[in-house]
């Protein structure tokens, strides 16, 4: 019985390793490190939901005030993932008066991510790649396809479509035997946005522990994610931390190294 026991405890260690992989963007909904998208992918089948505080210096300039969110996303396949966020919005002049300065309205934006090439399926050291885009709106707020105001063309700031942004990221891990695992992260980021202007390179790193199940701060410390990025516009760093097996993900983030912004992630493995 003693030898059960061991494996059974060996087992449980070795699905817990295997599931501390969270890497969900809190302001966006979607996979990648904080601000900035990557090429990595949740695992097939993976159903993900969280809410957000974000600070203004994450946000659209459409946003004069710190905000929540929440959020759905799906991983469908294991190279395609959806999701929908919501972004809370306070009322403002122009709305009525007993709505000003309280949370009655949020904006919606849909987005997707196609992942082109898997990391290593060509050759040793090939990157995966992935495509995507948020908040892809190609209208104005009354349905006017006609008013070039946003999306892919727009340079006004004044539309909906406030997160929208395309991105073609690269990702490559390292692996550092017994300490962990380093992701390196290259993307391009673009749109026309005046209130949320992205058109340059992003970059990136994380690391996340991986040390031997030794004792029970190496087994703590497994669950730690930290990450730094350049996302076109800031500079910013952070920390994702899993628990109970990548179920729950709490993400912490200093924006522009000082502002703070954070969220919970919950993830459920349909698969």
């Amino acid at each position: 019985m003693e030898w059960m026991k061991r494996y059974l405890v060996l087992y449980l260690l070795i699905t817990l390793y295997s599931c501390l992989d969270g890497k969900a963007q809190y302001v966006f909904g979607t996979t990648g490190l904080l601000h900035m998208p990557t090429a990595e992918m949740q695992q097939d089948k993976t159903f993900m939901f969280g809410g957000s505080f974000l600070n203004i210096s994450s946000t659209p300039g459409h946003w004069g005030y710190g905000t929540f969110n929440y959020y759905i996303n799906i991983t469908i396949f294991p190279w395609l993932e959806v999701g929908y966020t919501c972004t809370l919005h306070k009322g403002e002049k122009g709305w009525p008066e007993q709505t000003w300065g309280k949370f009655v309205n949020q904006d919606r934006q849909f987005s997707g991510r196609l992942r082109i090439l898997k990391e290593g399926q060509l050759w040793k050291y090939m990157p995966s790649i992935v495509l995507g885009a948020n908040d892809p709106s190609t209208n104005d707020a009354m349905g006017n396809p006609e008013k070039d105001d946003y999306g892919i063309t727009g340079v006004s700031a004044i539309g909906n479509g406030h997160w929208n942004r395309y991105y073609c990221a690269f990702t490559k891990h390292f692996v550092l035997k017994d300490i962990g695992k380093l992701g390196a992260h290259l993307a391009y980021v673009y749109n026309k946005r005046l209130d949320y202007h992205l058109n340059g390179p992003a970059f990136g790193v994380n690391f996340r522990f991986q040390l031997s199940e030794t004792s029970f701060i190496n087994k703590t410390v497994n669950g730690l994610n930290l990450m730094a990025e350049y996302d076109s516009r800031t500079i910013n760093y952070g920390f994702e931390y899993s628990f109970w097996k990548d179920y729950i993900n709490a993400v912490v983030e200093l924006n522009q190294c000082r502002y703070f912004s954070g969220g919970l992630i919950f993830k459920v493995h349909l698969k």
